[in-house]
């Protein structure tokens, strides 16, 4: 009995030994094909556009970081100067060309105390005169003249020298009828011995060359003289000489 015992535990022992063998085998195994599956792996390639920093094992040296040395000033005197090509000369304003064919400006219509047209187109009669006394042939004396005596034939147009507003429309004892003109910077015009039947009134604003009337014989003072307009200026009230602004 006691003999059968001991069989049976020598096959126990015999069993577990060998469990125990094949289980190191087994771990043996995995751990040496572990270790071949690690080193069949790739290496591990860095980030793309970073390349890998070669391993150093040497210090750089301090002289390498040196920034280069700037020329001193003596070396930049001495350096050569390259020549500069000189600038091309700039053209002097009075060598530019001419154009005489070049088209001229239209003329600006005269301003106060310029007339822009003649009130009737005849020559001067009787000239003025404030100064010194002339003969009047229809009085038979000498006296002065405010004015200028315009040639002209009986029912010509009279027109309006510079434009303005009418200020009056009368029949003048003396000059007959008469029609007054207000223009800029205190200047009258006044044309005198018309018709009766004018063509503005009193308050109306003329152009210049607009017709205001028309010639007629009732200046009773200038009534020996032939058919004429009677035209005059002043300025602030003050008589001055048409002439220099018709003629001139």
């Amino acid at each position: 009995m006691s003999e059968n015992n001991g069989r049976r535990a020598r096959r126990g022992l015999g069993a577990t030994g060998l469990t125990v063998v094949l289980a190191l085998g087994i771990t043996a195994l995995a751990v040496i094909g572990y270790g071949k599956l690690i080193s069949r792996q790739p290496e591990e390639k860095p980030a793309q556009g970073v390349s890998a920093a070669p391993e150093t094992t040497e210090e750089q040296p301090l002289d390498a970081f040196v920034m280069p040395s700037q020329p001193t000033v003596q070396e930049q005197a001495s350096a050569p100067v390259e020549p500069v090509e000189p600038a091309e000369p700039v053209q002097n304003v009075l060598e530019l060309p001419i154009y005489v064919d070049a088209p001229v400006q239209a003329a600006v219509p005269a301003e106060p105390p310029r007339l822009i047209v003649e009130p009737v187109p005849g020559e001067t009669v009787a000239a003025f005169s404030v100064s010194e006394l002339r003969y009047s042939e229809t009085l038979g004396d000498w006296r002065t003249h405010d004015g200028i005596d315009m040639a002209a034939a009986e029912g010509d147009s009279v027109v309006a020298a510079m434009s303005g507003t009418v200020v009056s429309v009368a029949n003048d004892d003396l000059m007959g009828t008469t029609v007054v003109l207000s223009h800029d910077d205190g200047y009258q015009t006044t044309y005198a011995n018309l018709r009766p039947d004018t063509a503005v009134t009193p308050g109306q604003y003329v152009s210049a060359g607009q017709i205001i009337g028309a010639v007629g014989s009732t200046a009773l003072i200038e009534s020996a003289q032939a058919p004429h307009l009677h035209f005059s200026v002043t300025k602030d009230g003050d008589a001055v000489d048409p002439e220099e602004f018709l003629r001139s």
